[in-house]
């Protein structure tokens, strides 16, 4: 007999309307943090965090804005599991069901279908998502890739022009028009990762969601944040109006209570039909009309319900290298996030990383957690070995069920071999602006110009089993292409293709877009295992990622190496300053942190100063990471969530 709601949240010690309450606080917009806020019953920990920094007014031309900084952020130690997601509600959904024997795989279903609804800029089950499954019975690493496809018309020029005789552009623009529009896949790549390693049943794991929908829950001040944002986009769909604005147009305000009895009946086929309840039938037919739809001037879309039933997520083989006696394993293609970051650490093993050990800080600072500074030498290095990576991504990364890699293998692009002669062009004591992508003869595809997601969010998980998840989620865009169809909204993913099917040359660009392909990403979900005295893989000791488009994979290098080659623990290293660059003579250098000195376009800021010097053109704009960080050190884990969202680790207690 299927358990109700009360049923199951009452196993795990809540009942469903005191949770709903309790979650509430948490995303009201309040000035307390989520330790003062969130719901800890018996036996789950919980992040401390200082007050939550102020809204920034400087959206810096983020397609999902940077929303300031919560200094003093404390780690959290837990004994046997533990959850991070970007919001402190789906972070609690996903601890209880930890708590209550699920494993990660369970989890992440719950967390995926509550983020869907509370952080809907960046994520939900019209998206798309790559994971990183460690499974510790077999000691085995599955990669799972959800990523969206293009339907099987689409042409070349897809993108950039009605048909082949209308060269009318999409309207209102591409990414706002169907054109934009992939199949989804992140639901059926959890189903396949669930039936591979899930204990709970399917049709339970979406009770908390269908609760939240039915009954209610507030608007964070991000999400506020980013709706007033998004309002022209917002306001030429029917159905996202509806929700996200007041009659008059404005945005709903930061404490507004949301219902979304759309999402709710959603959810509840899917929990009892599987997945196929949205990829044919009636939700599946929806979808279709809502790409079709050319309400408000918008241009429809060529997906069809063929394109919707044939969609079908894939297991890939893991990616892993080693860095510093470690295993790193990430995302294959279509992600490039893996490939890069591999390539990145791999440059920089030439070089002794651990003597560049950021500075601590003081003044502005609330808690030294917080005062951990990069030198200019280590930004210097990182940067330039980031470059390096990139270009070799922008060039030659796609799907590769289309487009074969170097080699025709995924090792070409990070062989030792190979990084050392790319370490070798970094030049200590100036930057090289803009690397060129490393030649591997004739091949039939071209640069391209590189496209990125950024309505993104992660979710890192660890169970009692020792089972792990690293899985990164998306809808592109914030509110990806502001389609909203039977309560959630639908990317823009095929954006992430290249704008030209051509390069300069006239060489096909690997990441054109072709019917059926998917498109390239910047994800990268992480997992870091210790090695054997025999070289054989050891224990899992770090699992990471981060939201952030194309500067995902800065985020993550940054993470890996304040914990790899600096010693940081998890709150430290995701709270210390982001820095990093793609191949562009640009560097980031967050200036959100406190430790930076971001006024007058930082020129009173020593590091920023140093790093002009080397030839950097330092951009210190606020930084939007969400990176969660969860490392075992010897008695459990300990878990760090970035400052920079709204984001929460919980676990089972484990004293100091």
């Amino acid at each position: 007999m299927r358990r109700t709601r009360a049923q199951v949240w009452g196993a795990a010690g809540i009942a469903p309307l005191l949770l709903i309450g309790l979650l509430t606080a948490c995303t009201s917009g309040s000035n307390q943090s989520p330790a003062s806020c969130i719901a800890t019953p018996n036996g789950i920990a919980h992040t401390g965090a200082g007050a939550a920094g102020p809204l920034t007014t400087d959206l810096s031309l983020r397609p999902e804005i940077a929303t300031g900084y919560r200094s003093g952020m404390t780690p959290v130690r837990t004994d046997t599991f533990a959850a991070s997601t970007a919001n402190p509600v789906a972070t609690e959904a996903a601890c209880m069901i930890l708590r209550d024997g699920g494993t990660a795989a369970d989890a992440l279903v719950v967390a995926q279908t509550v983020l869907g609804l509370v952080e809907p800029q960046a994520t939900g089950i019209g998206g798309g998502a790559f994971l990183l499954y460690y499974d510790a019975a077999s000691a085995s690493v599955d990669a799972y890739d959800g990523r969206e496809t293009a339907p099987a018309s689409a042409t070349p020029d897809y993108l950039r022009w009605i048909s082949a005789s209308d060269h009318t552009a999409p309207q209102p623009n591409t990414r706002a028009s169907g054109r934009s529009i992939g199949t989804p896949g992140v639901l059926r790549m959890l189903e396949l990762a669930h039936r591979d390693h899930g204990r709970r049943s399917w049709r339970e794991l979406f009770d908390p969601a269908v609760g939240l929908a039915d009954q209610g829950f507030t608007i964070s001040a991000r999400l506020a944040a980013q709706i007033t944002d998004s309002v022209d986009g917002l306001a030429k769909d029917p159905a996202a109006r509806a929700y996200f604005l007041h009659p008059d147009g404005t945005a709903k305000a930061a404490g507004t209570r949301l219902t979304n009895p759309a999402m709710a009946k959603t959810l509840s086929a899917i929990a009892a039909e599987g997945a196929n309840a949205f990829y044919t039938g009636s939700i599946a037919a929806d979808i279709v009309a809502a790409i079709a739809d050319r309400s408000g001037g918008r241009s429809s879309g060529l997906t069809n319900t063929g394109d919707l039933a044939a969609y079908q997520a894939k297991k890939r083989t893991a990616l892993c290298a080693l860095y510093r006696e470690r295993e790193v394993c990430g995302m294959p293609a279509p992600s490039s996030g893996g490939t890069a970051v591999a390539a990145t650490l791999g440059i920089l093993s030439r070089t002794d990383v651990a003597s560049m050990a950021p500075e601590r800080v003081g003044g502005r600072i609330e808690s030294a957690r917080d005062g951990f500074k990069p030198t200019a030498a280590a930004v210097h290095v990182i940067s330039e070995a980031e470059r390096l990576a990139y270009a070799d991504r922008d060039k030659y990364v796609a799907d590769p069920d289309f487009v074969p890699l170097p080699g025709n293998s995924p090792q070409t692009l990070i062989d030792h071999d190979y990084l050392m002669g790319r370490a070798a062009l970094i030049d200590p004591t100036h930057s090289m602006g803009t690397a060129s992508a490393g030649d591997f003869g004739p091949v039939p595809i071209g640069r391209g110009s590189p496209q990125v997601e950024h309505g993104t969010s992660h979710i890192s998980i660890v169970d009692r089993y020792g089972n792990a998840a690293s899985m990164t989620t998306t809808v592109e865009s914030a509110f990806g292409s502001f389609h909203l169809v039977d309560g959630f909204v639908l990317n823009n993913q095929l954006t992430d293709f290249a704008a030209e099917p051509v390069d300069r040359e006239g060489v096909a660009v690997a990441n054109r877009i072709e019917g059926g392909k998917r498109p390239r990403s910047s994800m990268a979900p992480t997992l870091v295992f210790a090695r054997g005295a025999d070289g054989t893989r050891g224990p899992l000791t770090f699992v990471t990622g981060s939201p952030g488009g194309a500067v995902i994979i800065q985020f993550v290098v940054k993470t890996l190496v304040a914990m790899l080659d600096w010693g940081l623990d998890p709150q430290q290293a995701v709270s210390m300053v982001d820095f990093g660059a793609a191949n562009s003579p640009v560097t980031n250098v967050g200036g959100e942190h406190p430790a930076i000195d971001a006024t007058d376009d930082g020129v009173h800021d020593a590091l920023v100063r140093r790093l002009r010097e080397l030839g950097h053109e330092v951009s210190v704009a606020p930084q939007s990471s969400g990176a969660s960080a969860l490392a075992r050190d010897g008695r459990g884990w300990i878990g760090g969530a970035d400052p920079r969202r709204e984001g929460a680790v919980l676990g089972d207690t484990r004293p100091r």
